[in-house]
């Protein structure tokens, strides 16, 4: 019936329910590095395999889904949904600009948290928790299964219907781009957003404050005030751009995030932070 509802083949039908049980790993192998990269690897696999019969050409296709990537896991199917008909767009087409698939992939992730975190986190997850308390308040058994069954029937139904919802949008969007020759314009709109998002993810996700505080004629001045007061959040961006010129040069992440933890522990200790 889905294959029907959506107009999909028999193999994209088949490949759309393996994106759909495998991006049911979806934040389990997380890592601080790349957040959800492994997992959203893992659910293209069958769509690089599928559409790239070359060796060369899958290798660089893992490597393009081996980003930054991180979004509520239940409204992950969407995005892995239209990330498999770009590349199918850009197997058939040799002109089609596959850096485009990583622009709208870092574009949607963020929106798509909003949305997913406001929905399954924010309010599913707590009605169901209400309602469930209510029955094991009285020790009822049913407590655990209703709060169970009331978050986790919807949230696997968007998780499994979001590929194919994205999947035969995306490649219909992707058709008609195509033809009107507005690629090109949806490419860096899609760049600007993803930067946009990563920006502020800088902003708020990156903590870097200098709690020093020194007087001056009697009264106490903190350094973190006065550079908020000339340049909002400017110890966050150096940090991130310092990091981002050590990652281009090549050194382990690894080797990165413990340096960082040191350099933090030492500051804190010497005073600085």
């Amino acid at each position: 019936m889905i294959k029907e509802k959506f107009n999909l083949t028999e193999e994209e039908n088949k490949m759309c329910r393996q994106i759909a049980m495998r991006s049911c790993t979806m934040s389990a192998p997380y890592c601080w590095e790349k957040m959800q990269a492994l997992a959203f690897l893992y659910t293209m696999i069958p769509v690089i395999n599928k559409y790239y019969p070359e060796k060369e050409d899958r290798i660089e296709g893992y490597k393009r889904h081996w980003e930054l990537f991180n979004t509520t896991p239940s409204v992950s199917g969407f995005i892995t949904g239209l990330a498999a008909s770009m590349e199918k767009q850009g197997a058939e087409d040799p002109n089609f600009d596959k850096s485009s698939i990583s622009a709208v992939k870092s574009s949607l992730m963020g929106p798509f948290a909003g949305i997913g975190d406001s929905i399954f986190q924010s309010t599913l997850r707590v009605i169901a928790m209400g309602i469930g308390l209510s029955f094991a308040v009285n020790g009822s058994i049913l407590g655990p299964i209703i709060f169970l069954l009331i978050y986790n029937i919807p949230a696997t139904f968007v998780r499994y219907i979001g590929p194919f919802v994205g999947y035969s949008l995306g490649a219909k969007f992707m058709s008609d781009a195509a033809e009107n020759g507005i690629m090109g314009t949806i490419t860096k709109a899609a760049s600007t957003v993803g930067l946009m998002t990563v920006g502020a993810m800088t902003a708020t996700m990156v903590s870097c404050n200098i709690g020093f505080v020194f007087e001056m004629n009697g009264a106490e001045q903190s350094i973190q005030a006065m550079l908020d007061t000339i340049f909002p959040n400017l110890l966050p961006l150096l940090l991130t751009l310092f990091c981002f010129k050590l990652l281009k040069n090549k050194v382990n992440p690894t080797v990165l995030i413990f340096g960082l933890m040191v350099f933090a522990i030492l500051g804190t200790w010497i005073g600085i932070f």
